[in-house]
């Protein structure tokens, strides 16, 4: 099969420069990443994709058995980059990609020169002495409405995750997004990323990550955020000044300030340190 047809994926920018290669979450498409990747288009080769059952992917690639697991999201991640061949990438992942990420650049270490990873979840649920930001009724409770009415779910939950409701057209859009979706394979998508947990992965990782932490964010609260950090040796931390989970979309120039902070080479980053960066 074609991956690159499979995710629709689309290649811009530099074709010499560093790869830069965005990530979108559940729900989303490539398109979420428009306030963002256009501003590294002059300095990188810019990677956009879908993953399958979003945006224009082709839909008849999804495999209930390999997609079951964010272990096969990201293996379409790794099949993606072998068939682009672009050596080392840098990965930006955004809420469940981030994880994708993860488990992506754990397996194939050689493929990823960094991560940054936008509100990134190990684990959605709650558990003994770790707070993912929900209860186990609670994501049962929103499996099970998005199983009864996905259009309604999608509008009712869509303004929460965007978090920012003085600009209610930023919900309408996720919403609209959502709706875009196969609704089987959302649901299907929803399961996985709001069950899994993928705490234990995050010890097998190495590749150098920027964990990017809105201060409110009901999906992945920060105490999240600091977990992931303290849980990647020598990663940063930066904390937006946003509140939701969509900095993408609600607060893209500072998101993209983050990120260009983190390339900036080592010796310019020595010389001005990154305001609100955690080391």
């Amino acid at each position: 099969m074609d991956v690159v047809s499979r995710n629709n994926v689309v290649v811009r920018g530099a074709s010499d420069a560093p790869p830069l290669v965005f990530a979108h979450g559940f729900g989303c498409d490539q398109g979420m990443w428009r306030y963002v990747a256009p501003a590294f288009e002059a300095t990188h080769r810019v990677v956009l994709f879908d993953h399958v059952g979003a945006g224009r992917s082709d839909l008849a690639a999804y495999d209930p058995s390999r997609h079951g697991s964010l272990e096969g999201y990201a293996r379409d991640v790794l099949e993606i980059l072998d068939a682009l061949a672009l050596g080392e990438v840098t990965f930006v992942g955004h809420s469940v990609s981030a994880t994708i990420g993860l488990l992506a650049a754990a397996e194939r270490p050689d493929l990823f020169a960094r991560l940054v990873l936008v509100g990134p979840s190990p684990r959605y649920v709650d558990d003994v002495g770790y707070r993912g930001g929900f209860a186990r009724e609670e994501i049962d409770e929103l499996l099970e409405t998005m199983d009864g009415n996905y259009l309604g779910w999608s509008a009712q939950i869509a303004p929460a995750i965007m978090g920012v409701p003085e600009r209610p057209e930023l919900g309408r859009e996720l919403a609209d997004s959502f709706c875009r979706s196969d609704p089987s394979i959302a649901r299907a998508f929803a399961r996985v990323t709001f069950l899994s947990d993928n705490r234990a992965d995050l010890a097998r990782v190495r590749t150098p990550a920027l964990v990017v932490q809105c201060r409110e964010d009901v999906i992945a609260p920060p105490e999240v955020g600091a977990y992931v950090h303290a849980s990647l040796p020598g990663s940063e931390l930066t904390v937006l000044d946003a509140t939701g989970h969509c900095p993408n979309l609600s607060a893209p120039g500072q998101l993209v300030a983050a990120i260009r902070d983190y390339l900036r080479p080592r010796s310019d980053v020595s010389a001005a340190p990154r305001v609100g960066a955690t080391r």
